[in-house]
């Protein structure tokens, strides 16, 4: 009798049975494996975790350390005048609204100055005859100043809020691109009169300037042998920076300083590089100069990198002036100064155009 045909379901059925087992232990060798590694990495597994959430705890920590107008103490409820420096505006604008949205129990009101231009001059002056609150300034209080608050039985305090650059323009057909601040400040003694003394062409210089007692900024700010002095008699006086870029633009001679923010970006005046020295010059916009063609679809901005790493030789830091005299003046200066001081402020200083100190 022939097994041929009962050896071959056998011999099937038991590779079946050897592959089948086979594959079971495939799976059983890779089920302990997988968990032996689990075991060892758990710890680590467990540490990463822990890792993974103290970051995302740090992250909202800072986040919710954040401080911003609505974390300001003892703002207090009221309406209060307050004004100043010009260059400030863009500030006033959009700064000073988006206080005034998250605190509306503060009620902020800008006062012009009735006899003499607005500045941080008369501004400060404004402060010290009782007609605001407090001043917005964007030069340094002057001796003077001090002097005349402390015969009235308080003290000023300024309090660093951001800074800006002191900018020169002059007429756009001036050929001429830079000037050190030495050759500036000579020009407003009345020292140098000709723009051909400082390799410009020959030219009559016409030096524009807000009066010294209701200055915006001040020239003379960073050289102390210097403060104080009178301008030359070549100097004219203008009301506003607005006038004097007016005057400019028909003035082929004309040359005006003024806060940079107020003036980079104006399409009718050119601005000089300034520097210490005459191979150190800096632009206060930043580079590539956008031409007087291109301008007003685009216009110079500031430049922020400059001023604040101090390459920029001339400097107006910003202030609020604080009246120091215990009562409901100090109490809203104080508020007013820690508003623009938390990151919200901070952040606000510099989308209006300027430089914050934090």
């Amino acid at each position: 009798m022939d097994n041929t045909n009962q050896r071959k379901p056998l011999i099937n059925g038991e590779i079946a049975l050897f592959l089948r087992g086979l594959i079971i232990g495939k799976v059983l060798t890779l089920m302990v494996i997988g968990g032996l590694l689990w075991w060892l990495l758990k710890p680590n597994l467990a540490s990463r975790s822990s890792v993974d959430s103290s970051s995302n705890q740090s992250l909202n920590t800072v986040s919710s350390n954040a401080s911003t107008f609505q974390t300001v103490a003892q703002v207090p409820t009221a309406s209060f005048n307050y004004g100043g420096s010009t260059a400030w505006a863009s500030i006033r604008q959009l700064v000073d609204s988006q206080i005034q949205s998250a605190r509306p129990e503060l009620q902020l009101r800008y006062v012009d100055p009735v006899n003499s231009s607005p500045g941080s001059s008369s501004g400060i002056r404004m402060l010290l005859d009782g007609q605001l609150d407090f001043a917005q300034s964007s030069r340094s209080l002057t001796d003077e100043e001090q002097a005349i608050a402390r015969e009235r039985g308080f003290t000023l305090e300024q309090r660093q809020v951001g800074m800006d650059g002191i900018a020169v323009v002059v007429n756009p057909s001036l050929k001429l691109s830079s000037l050190t601040v030495d050759q500036l400040q000579k020009i407003y003694l009345g020292q140098i009169t000709n723009w051909e003394q400082v390799g410009g062409p020959n030219l009559p210089i016409t030096p524009l300037s807000q009066r010294p007692e209701d200055a915006d900024t001040a020239i003379f700010a960073n050289n102390s042998d210097l403060k104080g002095q009178a301008l030359g008699s070549n100097v004219q006086y203008v009301y506003s920076t607005t006038e004097a870029v007016r005057q400019l633009s028909k003035t082929p001679g004309g040359l005006y300083y003024a806060s940079a923010r107020s003036v980079v970006f104006q399409c009718s005046v050119k601005t000089l590089l300034l520097g210490r020295t005459s191979d150190q010059v800096i632009p206060p916009y930043r580079e590539p100069m956008v031409s007087p063609e291109q301008c007003p679809r685009q216009r110079n901005q500031l430049n922020t990198q400059a001023i604040k790493n101090g390459s920029y030789p001339m400097i107006a830091n910003l202030f609020v002036i604080i009246k120091q005299n215990k009562g409901r003046e100090q109490q809203i200066g104080d508020a007013y100064a820690k508003l623009l001081l938390t990151d919200q402020g901070q952040r606000a200083i510099e989308q209006a155009g300027f430089v914050g100190i934090r």
